[in-house]
């Protein structure tokens, strides 16, 4: 959960920033949406918005401090997405065909041309690579400019 939780204070801060930033504009729409961070643990966003410290978040007190103010001063909100439906989890597992097909189109990511279609069927491809190795290469070429 400590790890989640730095990262939600990272991204909280990165979002202050960007809160600041489009601030700053003349022309922008104000008031401004708060930014809406999706987190899978329930666990964190039940500890953001809770006031009591116990011996095993004292150490990270300040991280939490700062969370709960932005949460507080409407820059943040902190929404549950199930680890099923959360579109991140791409970047950091090992995922099946249709949980990568279905996060890259959640990204707004799509092949760049119709043969990665034909070559995802292992009986189309002559020199198919193993299964895991199909899917990196069919996601990585998404991600190319």
């Amino acid at each position: 959960m400590e790890s989640e939780f730095i990262a939600l204070n990272k991204t909280g801060e990165e979002a202050e920033w960007l809160w600041n930033f489009l601030e700053d504009i003349p022309y922008w729409p104000k008031p401004m949406a708060p930014v809406c961070i999706h987190c899978d643990s329930q666990a964190v966003i039940g500890r953001a918005g809770c006031m009591m410290y116990n011996g095993k978040s004292r150490y990270i007190r300040r991280r939490h401090n700062t969370i709960r103010e932005l949460l507080s001063n409407g820059i943040i909100t902190c929404d549950y997405v199930k680890s099923k439906d959360n579109v991140s989890d791409t970047l950091i597992k090992g995922l099946s065909r249709e949980g990568v097909i279905r996060t890259s189109k959640g990204m707004g990511l799509s092949p760049r041309t119709s043969q990665h279609d034909a070559a995802a069927a292992p009986s189309q491809h002559r020199n198919s690579p193993e299964p895991g190795q199909r899917w990196v290469r069919v996601f990585r070429l998404g991600l190319q400019a």
